[in-house]
């Protein structure tokens, strides 16, 4: 796994492209809605492979491998618990066969769901979670962390607490936040995040928020408190509840790209995707991006 040293290096010369969403895109192929998505992945590994590959051919250099919920407390609910280190180990390896000159991130997220308090004992119980998940996703070889989605600084402080633990290299963390970069508990999610800066966080922002006009405006608040590399993995635009009663999301390639190219302008290296995102969207920001640079050039 790489340093928060090594990573920085990496991606000094410029921004790097993360891919976009999973779930939805999986969804399209054949995954049943509610299933466990870790298990189904397993159950079909060609799917992830070709949804991760046309990432990679779209730009992407980074790819989440699809271990959104693969902590003991969420595999419970499928009997699968006992072999949470093994699923995270071959859901990573699966996602390096899929795009082999691509960094793959272990992908953890928000434990919220399954905790009524931020009390000292649940704090032991987020860790432990975490640090099993942890363990699988290094001994599969992912090349960083991506803690996304996250919610409270107190699922930061146990991942941060649990990677160090488990002896892990470069972290990202995420969180869902609102455009004025309030989390949604109310506290200052920039103050959250300068927090993980000064720990020793590898880049820190933010996903699953809609992109639209005020995206760029929440990355240049982050960049006048926070030095890091910032993430910037937006939704694509907000959804609307279709005739099936689940959420689609309206935004088109183009203009999800001219979004996140102002968030590149604005300071932002770690460009990407979370809900309604597709390659075809990455292609479209990739593509705006490498046209951008040959004409400055």
């Amino acid at each position: 796994m790489l340093s928060k040293a090594e990573f920085h290096r990496l991606i000094e010369n410029g921004m790097h492209f993360l891919d976009g969403a999973t779930g939805s895109n999986l969804q399209k192929m054949g995954m049943p809605r509610g299933c466990c998505t870790e298990k189904w992945v397993l159950d079909n590994p060609e799917k992830l492979i070709s949804l991760q590959r046309q990432y990679f051919e779209a730009g992407s250099q980074i790819l989440y491998a699809p271990t959104f919920q693969a902590q003991p407390i969420a595999l419970e609910r499928v009997g699968l618990e006992k072999e949470t280190e093994a699923i995270n180990a071959k859901l990573v390896a699966l996602s390096k066969e899929a795009a082999p000159n691509a960094l793959i991130a272990g992908d953890l997220t928000t434990l919220a769901v399954y905790t009524d308090s931020w009390d000292e004992n649940n704090f032991d119980l987020l860790v432990e979670n975490y640090r099993r998940q942890i363990r699988g996703l290094i001994d599969g070889g992912a090349d960083l962390l991506a803690a996304e989605t996250l919610m409270y600084p107190q699922e930061a402080e146990a991942i941060f607490t649990a990677a160090e633990l488990e002896g892990a290299g470069a972290v990202l963390y995420t969180f869902t936040m609102q455009s004025d970069g309030a989390l949604f508990s109310g506290m200052d999610g920039i103050k959250v995040l300068k927090n993980l800066e000064d720990a020793g966080a590898a880049a820190v922002g933010f996903n699953c928020v809609a992109a639209d006009n005020l995206t760029a405006g929440l990355v240049a608040k982050m960049r006048r408190s926070i030095r890091i590399p910032l993430v910037c993995k937006p939704n694509a635009g907000n959804p609307v509840i279709g005739e099936d009663q689940l959420p689609h999301y309206p935004m088109k390639p183009a203009e999800f790209a001219q979004i996140c190219k102002d968030c590149i302008d604005m300071g932002a290296s770690l460009i990407g995707g979370c809900c309604g995102t597709t390659p075809a969207h990455i292609k479209a920001l990739t593509k705006s991006i490498h046209n951008l640079q040959s004409n400055h050039n």
